[in-house]
Formats: C-alpha cells, structure tokens, sequence
C-alpha cells in the first residue's frame, strides 16, 4: 500500500510574493464615510513580514491544511473510554440558534428565564435517568465532576465528624480519579480487580475500615464489564460508615436501560459530551453534572437553579455548600445540546442508543477474538478490550497495529489503556456506526493480524501512506519544538 509521499509545501509564510492580494476593487465613485475619516485607527496598517497572498493560494493553503485532520465525518472514530461518536446535525442548529448564542450570562434573569428554564428542565432528564435525587450542571468536564464529588466527601464526612484519609480506586479506573481524590488531600489506594475485570470484592472487604472516606468506581468499568457486586460493594462500604462515588462517563452502555442511583451509590457524574450529543475531543467541550442522593444535596456548589411556580431563579443560600467551580454554570452550549438529543430519542430512543452501543461492541468482539488475545471473558457492555498477546513471536506490538490502522484508513482505538492489560487495544465502536462500517473496521484489523505474521516489518514500520510517517513520539514529547 505504499504510495509516493506529497511534496512538501511550507508554511503560508513561504508563499506568495510581493505585490499579490486577494480582491482588487474599482476606485471609490462615492464621498468617503466621515467615520473613515474619523477613526484611521481602527484600520490595520501592513505588518512586516506579512505573506502577501492571492485569493487562490489562500484557498488552497487552508484547504489542504483541513484534509490532513481526521473527524468524526471522516469515519469511524473508535476510541475506548472517550466515546468518539457520530452527533446529529440538527443539535449544532439549535446550539447556534441566535436566542441561545447571543444570550450573556450576566444578564438579568428576567431576561433568561427560557435559558434557566431549559437547565432546570434537563437537571429534572438527569435525575429520571440515572436514579439521583439532585444534580447540579456546574462542572465544566468530568474531571471537575469527580473534583466536586470529592470536595463533598469531604466536607460530609467533616460534618460526621471525621472527614478520613483514604480514598480507594480500582487498578482499572480512569486516570482523573485519582487525581481528583489527591487534589482533595485524600491519599489514594488500589483496589485490584479479579480474574473477571471487576473489583475483587474480598480484598475490598479486607482493606475497608475507618479510614476509608469512599470506594471511587466506574460502572461499566474501563474494561467495558459491569461490576455485578455493586450492591455488595455500597453494602459493604456504607455498613463501614463510607461513600460510594460513581464515576458515571460510560453511562452510554445503560442509559435507558438501568438507572445507576437505584445501586446503592451516593454520587455520579455524567459526561454530556459523551453519551448525549456534543462533538468531542482535543480537550473540550465538555460537561460534567454531578447527581447526589438526598442526604448530600445541601452540599452541591452555588449557584443553583431553583423553580418557583413558573419563574426560574439562582439561588445561593445553602451553607453547607461546598461554594463555586468557576465563574458561570457550566457549559451552556454542551447542556443544550444534551436537552435537545434527550428530547430527540425520547426514553425508547435512549434504551436504544445502549442497545446500539452494546450490540456494535460484541459484534466487533466477535468478530475479532479468534485474531486478537482478549484478557477477560466477562461478556462485553459497549467497548471491548483486546491485547497484543498473540502476536508476541512476530515482533508486532500495540502500537504498530495502531499505526498500521491508519493506512486502512481509520483513526485508531484507545491503545495501551487501560493499565492492567497489557498491549491494550480499547475499542468502542459507539451505537451511531453501522453494520458495513463495523465490517470494514474488523477487516482491517484481521489484515493487519494476518500481515504481522506474514511480513511483520511492514506493520511495525507502518504508516505508509499519510502524509508525515512514522513519529518517534517519545522524542516529540520531550522536544516539542524544532531547533532553530
């Protein structure tokens, strides 16, 4: 598959020449504006060392720069744990729609009352899908979720008198929870997982004591398996006097279909960015709700969005509080959008987009798990996880598979992640890929596997075809920036 590599262009700054621009108008027939006269200092003058440029190569220049990006337009994005998916048009329209986009959020609330009516409206959505009794829609990612969860912990658990040392986490968790717990001043210790992918209860059993404040966990965990002992582990841990926080970013796997809070937790965030309609990646934008059972409710950052009667209001009287994320209330754009495709399925085409999302996993898993080494035998949720195990004698590893994806013309899958597998490939296929494009990612990665054993240089030098080849991406990371 290899083709001549394109000629390299340079920058813009290597284009053009002196003298070229992109519009030539006729004279001015008319008197000039006073403004014009008035206010020279609102135009421009010419920047030293700027290109000069024709219409054409302007055209040209952003026009090969947007090729070289991939999106989800492109094709199937099947990153495991980001759910990279396919989001309907229609909800970019009502996102830009000029009574949203133009609104400020410091106008009175007089003049906002559809805005806050729509907030409060879709924190009600939340709470009739996940089973929580509150939420809040303050948390700009879901980093910044489980920040608000832990700050709750602890400041609920200060109240009882003792706010604890330890927060336990599972060696297959998402890397933000332990960060959030230790930006709190919990110390974090590692649950191991069991021979099925979920946390092994009897060790937990065995660790849990006084000085645990919370079990921090993600159901379905990062392996795409759903911790069956949930009710045993919130037993367990609430019977030890702790909270158990739910880390809520795969609720694309049941919404629909199981109601989280129904488990025994005490708190979950939700990614909108990731289960309800808003394109994601490159590091934003995001959302992160956060939802708390009754008895922590008095503890949700300020301000919230109150109702009375018909009239929508912040209110930030509650002294328990554990005080503001940041200036405004979250991302509006993202909490829009998520109003909108909840509106959109309605609660069948939720059930749906789980059953979707489920089914397109352990289709590829099927597909798949007669090529690749697969670590557990749980039955997958909506993302499967693979390892490299079986090609070890080729010398094919991970990354090469992911690099040689490329050139089949597919972003790659998660790689590497989650930890406890080693040579992962994580996939999440997400419910919006059909059956044909399933197919043809299972294709590709059964060529690739067959081309490790019959000629593995040309998967371990992969890619062949893109415009920039193989990247040593230790290096790029140390030294991000040529030398001069």
């Amino acid at each position: 598959m290899k083709v001549p590599k394109q000629q390299p262009r340079g920058t813009i700054f290597d284009a053009g020449g002196p003298g070229r621009q992109g519009f030539a108008l006729p004279p001015l027939d008319v008197p000039e504006c006073d403004w014009f006269r008035k206010e020279p200092q609102a135009f421009r003058k010419d920047i030293e060392g700027f290109p000069q440029l024709s219409e054409v190569e302007v055209v040209r220049h952003y026009t090969r720069l947007s090729k070289r990006n991939y999106g989800i337009d492109d094709g199937m994005f099947p990153l495991g744990s980001c759910t990279m998916k396919y989001n309907p048009k229609i909800h970019e329209e009502f996102a830009r729609w000029n009574r949203f986009r133009d609104v400020h959020p410091l106008q009175p609330v007089a003049s906002v009352q559809g805005c806050l009516g729509l907030q409060w409206e879709l924190q009600e959505f939340l709470k009739e899908i996940t089973g929580m009794d509150a939420f809040t829609l303050q948390p700009a990612a879901g980093a910044q979720g489980e920040l608000a969860g832990m700050l709750i912990i602890r400041a609920y658990l200060q109240d009882q008198g003792n706010p604890r040392k330890v927060i336990l986490i599972p060696d297959s968790a998402h890397g933000t929870n332990p960060a959030s717990a230790r930006l709190v001043g919990y110390r974090v210790e590692e649950i191991p997982s069991d021979t099925r992918g979920c946390i092994d209860l009897e060790l937990l059993r065995k660790r849990m004591n006084g000085d645990v404040a919370a079990v921090m966990l993600t159901n379905p965990n990062t392996l795409g398996i759903f911790e069956s002992d949930i009710e045993a582990i919130c037993a367990e841990v609430h019977g030890k006097g702790g909270l158990v926080y739910c880390d809520g970013a795969n609720l694309n796997a049941l919404v629909g279909i199981a109601r989280l809070g129904e488990t025994g937790i005490d708190l979950l965030h939700v990614n909108l960015h990731k289960t309800f309609s808003t394109p994601h990646g490159g590091g934003g934008p995001g959302s992160g709700p956060l939802g708390v059972k009754k008895g922590l409710e008095s503890y949700l950052p300020v301000p919230r969005v109150m109702r009375e009667g018909d009239r929508f209001h912040w209110v930030e009287d509650f002294p328990k509080t554990i005080g503001r994320l940041h200036a405004f209330y979250g991302n509006f754009g993202v909490t829009l959008r998520a109003f909108a495709y909840i509106l959109t399925n309605g609660p069948e085409g939720l059930r749906q987009v789980a059953e979707g999302a489920v089914l397109n996993a352990n289709y590829l898993r099927s597909r798949l798990e007669d090529q690749l080494s697969l670590p557990f035998s749980n039955r997958s949720l909506h993302e499967v996880v693979f390892s490299d195990r079986n090609l070890q004698s080729t010398g094919v590893r991970t990354l090469d598979i992911a690099k040689r994806l490329m050139d089949y013309g597919f972003h790659p899958p998660t790689i590497y992640f989650p930890l406890i597998v080693r040579g992962a490939l994580m996939i999440e296929p997400t419910e919006t890929e059909t059956l044909q494009e399933l197919d043809r990612f299972a294709g590709a990665l059964r060529s690739i596997v067959r081309e490790a054993r019959q000629d593995p240089d040309l998967v371990r030098n992969a890619p062949h075809t893109t415009r920039i080849g193989r990247l040593d991406e230790g290096r790029a990371a140390r030294r991000w920036r040529s030398p001069e």
